[in-house]
């Protein structure tokens, strides 16, 4: 097969830490063509999007040691097709990438795309949460979002709870959310006139619940096609309100409890419907805080508590999904086109990131 990933710069990869470099490797174990590009390498050729892809030479494979993989691999560098790819990883860090999206709009019916592209429209991290329905509050914490700054105030101001979480709606990783106090509210036009009022606009804040819960951290849920298949927990530093693990957190075991597991069903259901079928959910103490689609972490952290490596399960998900789309056509026509496609050399010499 011929899988390629859409990622951030491959030098700034983790190799002690990054989720897709696991995934990349397992696709190397198995012996597919693998090729990574960056979302700024895309472009059209006669009304065909192509991009500058880097291979990499199957003679690296054999590098086991994820540092090594990551520091010794090399690439050959071509332009060519998209289609070219049975299965596509989107792997760009948040905010959405528009651009990059609508030049993936014209090969969505040929490649296998993990997440689904209108999915990933859908799907804006802290947003995504208010389309699932839950009318008793079983599940999801009380959010609100507005660029109106008097409108958020008068939330906060007549919240019958001392603390609140503000933060974002364009952040990932933990940046920019903190707790707010009732007690400091002499402080809360200037945190949102800061907040909202940016050099490129009006800026969408979340107001949302505080849950007193949060001081012992959040979970991380990886979903595979619309089930739980790991889980850990994250406790925020002495320091930080954040449990990122980016942010200073620490990751412990976690086992998910029946409301958990209930609370997955409910929800996988869904995001297998809008097809982002590789999906993080980060939950405190039963609530759903946020869906992460575009490129959820976990991996290495529940591979560690469980003992297990579940970018196998992934991999295995993904040919299998491949397997079935092959059905739809001529198999043997369908794979030599593959496998010309990615194998002709369209540009070659160095690509200018």
């Amino acid at each position: 097969m011929n899988i390629g990933f859409i990622i951030d710069e491959w030098e700034n990869l983790n190799p002690s830490k990054d989720s897709t470099l696991r995934m990349i490797h397992e696709c190397c174990a198995r012996g597919h063509n693998v090729g990574i590009l960056y979302p700024y390498n895309l472009t059209i050729r006669d009304n065909i999007t192509y991009g500058f892809v880097k291979v990499l030479k199957k003679e690296s494979y054999a590098l086991n040691s994820f540092t090594s993989f990551h520091k010794r691999m090399e690439f050959d560098e071509k332009m060519m097709p998209i289609n070219a790819f049975d299965a596509l990883f989107l792997r760009k860090d948040p905010p959405v990438d528009s651009i990059m999206l609508n030049f993936l709009d014209s090969v969505k019916d040929e490649v296998f795309i993990v997440n689904d592209i209108d999915g990933i429209r859908k799907a804006n991290n802290k947003l995504y949460t208010t389309t699932f329905h839950d009318p008793e509050d079983e599940f999801l914490p009380k959010t609100y979002v507005s660029k109106n700054t008097e409108y958020l105030k008068g939330i906060i101001e007549k919240s019958t709870e001392e603390r609140m979480i503000l933060k974002p709606l364009d952040g990932y990783g933990g940046s920019g959310v903190i707790v707010i106090e009732k007690s400091a509210s002499k402080n809360l036009s200037s945190l949102l006139d800061f907040y909202i009022n940016g050099k490129t606009g009006k800026h969408y804040v979340i107001v949302q619940e505080y849950i007193p819960e949060a001081e012992n951290g959040d979970v991380r849920v990886m979903m595979l096609n619309g089930e739980p298949i790991g889980a850990y927990r994250r406790v925020p530093s002495e320091t930080d309100n954040r449990s990122n693990i980016h942010a200073g957190g620490t990751a412990q075991k976690y086992k998910l409890t029946d409301h958990d597991l209930k609370m997955c069903r409910r929800i996988g259901k869904k995001l297998v419907q809008d097809g982002l079928y590789l999906v993080g959910l980060d939950i405190i103490a039963g609530k759903l805080i946020e869906v992460n689609v575009q490129s959820p972490g976990g991996i290495v952290n529940i591979n560690k508590m469980s003992k297990n490596k579940i970018q196998k399960n992934i991999i295995d998900f993904v040919e299998e999904k491949v397997h079935e789309i092959e059905e739809f056509f001529n198999v043997k026509e369908f794979r030599l086109n593959r496998r010309r496609l990615f194998k002709k050399e369209v540009f070659s010499g160095k690509i200018e990131d």
